[in-house]
């Protein structure tokens, strides 16, 4: 059996039942014996107490004389009796159902029944017979329990005090062996026995079914650990119990359910590495070209007109501008998300620093001819960082000005704990606006211009200082980036 607990548990069980069986076949054995030998007490206990009163009634008109050697009825004195006590005593083996004797004080045998014409001996008594009629000539009925000499059975032997004229004048002994007991005790150890076999054989297979119970469920979920091991983490174990182990599973099922995620989530993370790499690659590479095709056209001498000189020097400029910008955004972004890295933090006014953004963006916005509209609410004050909130403010009014059409509104306002920049540009996809803020993530409608890390440092800027920023949009209706300061 490849099922060790199941077999454990069975072997445990069935162990457990034999113990309990055995104990409590000894126990009933015990109790079954001393049952029978109690009952069989109380039998000859009321035959030997009906022949005394009967033998008391009879000898009240009797004469018993005891003396050496048994005739008829008497013994050393004689004994004259009556043709009734005679014959009642003639049968008293008969009447008692087992061995009878009536003796005297000193043990000597008055008369044993059918065996009156043999003289007997002291030995030829139960074991124990001295303190029996010891105690029937103090007037009680005794009990002494031995084994029979010839059957080697357990015996009982009653004595009960004969009396006449008010004294004790003999004491009746009955000694019966209490047949068929071991029959009895054999036969229903036969029995015991083979309700154990039974109860055994059920007990194993009930305990196995039981196991399985227990065992089944472990092993699915063994299984889908070693799927988990494997990297397969869309598996469950489909396992519903309501006990602990239901639990367990449904705490495997939801570590499948998480790990999965974290597995979705690192290969969105690679590929943010590798479209990362491949953008900056090709960020860097298109400056560096254009740098080096006109320093070569330069120092080559195939320029030589003044003025395309001086436009080719101004296009370097431009480039170098570019490359320097990108540089400085991927140094920015690195530094905010090291958490080691930190930011003045100072009171400040956010209303300050709008009315300080829009003045930086006016010119970009004149030529546009873009109205920027700013509602300038009541001071709102907030610890943070001038520098890199002015940037983040910045950085979204810059994208809404670059995304906006000619002689159009932008709005922005400060209110409820709330900064609401709003455009009515060209907007942005349902589809594509919950990646906006994810590093060079680029939709088919945006402008080839910029780095593409703006978002990213502003998202950056925004979480460092616990401001919840997301944005609303609309295809060609615009955009609406909030600033919820909480």
């Amino acid at each position: 059996m490849k099922n060790k607990i199941a077999l454990k548990l069975t072997l445990y069980f069935s162990a457990a039942l034999l113990t309990f069986s055995i104990i409590i076949g000894g126990i009933f054995m015990s109790l079954f014996k001393k049952n029978a030998i109690e009952s069989h007490k109380k039998d000859i206990e009321s035959r030997g107490l009906a022949i005394a009163h009967t033998l008391s009634q009879l000898m009240d008109g009797s004469s018993l004389n005891v003396g050496k050697g048994m005739g008829s009825m008497g013994m050393g004195r004689g004994m004259h009796m009556q043709a009734g006590i005679g014959s009642y005593i003639r049968n008293l083996n008969t009447i008692a159902m087992a061995d009878a004797w009536i003796v005297d004080e000193d043990l000597n045998i008055l008369t044993t029944g059918t065996m009156a014409h043999m003289d007997y001996q002291y030995t030829d008594l139960p074991a124990d017979a001295d303190i029996v009629v010891k105690d029937v000539f103090k007037g009680r009925t005794s009990f002494s329990e031995g084994f029979s000499q010839l059957l080697d059975l357990p015996a009982l032997t009653v004595g009960t005090p004969i009396e006449s004229g008010g004294e004790i004048v003999g004491a009746l002994l009955i000694h019966s062996p209490v047949k068929n007991i071991d029959t009895a005790i054999n036969n229903g150890f036969k029995i015991l026995v083979f309700s154990i076999v039974v109860a055994l054989i059920l007990s194993v297979i009930l305990s196995w079914l039981l196991a399985l119970t227990f065992t089944e469920p472990l092993k699915k979920m063994k299984e889908l650990a070693v799927h988990l091991g494997k990297g397969e983490y869309k598996v469950k174990s489909k396992i519903k119990q309501n006990d602990e182990i239901g639990d367990l599973a449904a705490t495997m099922d939801l570590l499948s359910e998480r790990l999965n995620q974290a597995s979705m989530e690192r290969e969105k993370r690679n590929k943010e590495r590798q479209d990362f790499i491949s953008n900056i690659s090709h960020e860097l590479r298109t400056p560096v070209t254009v740098l080096r095709g006109s320093l070569e056209a330069l120092n080559d001498g195939v320029i030589k007109d003044p003025k395309q000189v001086k436009e080719y020097y101004e296009q370097l400029l431009n480039e170098s501008k570019g490359l320097e910008r990108l540089v400085n955004d991927l140094l920015e972004l690195s530094r905010l998300q090291n958490t080691d890295f930190t930011i003045e933090m100072e009171e400040l006014n956010l209303s300050e620093i709008l009315s300080d953004v829009c003045r930086s963006a006016s010119n970009m916005a004149r030529m546009k001819n873009i109205k920027l509209n700013y509602s300038n609410g009541a001071p709102f004050p907030f610890e943070g960082d001038y520098g890199r909130l002015r940037q983040m403010f910045l950085i979204v009014l810059d994208n809404a000005i670059k995304y906006s059409g000619e002689n159009s509104n932008i709005y922005i306002s400060l209110n409820s704990n709330k900064v609401i920049i709003k455009d009515e540009g060209i907007g942005i996809s349902e589809e594509n606006l919950p990646y906006i803020f994810d590093r060079y993530y680029r939709v088919e409608t945006e402008s080839k211009t910029g780095t593409g890390l703006g978002l990213t440092i502003a998202k950056q800027i925004a979480l460092r200082h616990n401001i919840k920023l997301y944005a609303k949009s609309q295809l060609n209706k615009g955009t609406e980036f909030i600033f919820d300061f909480g």
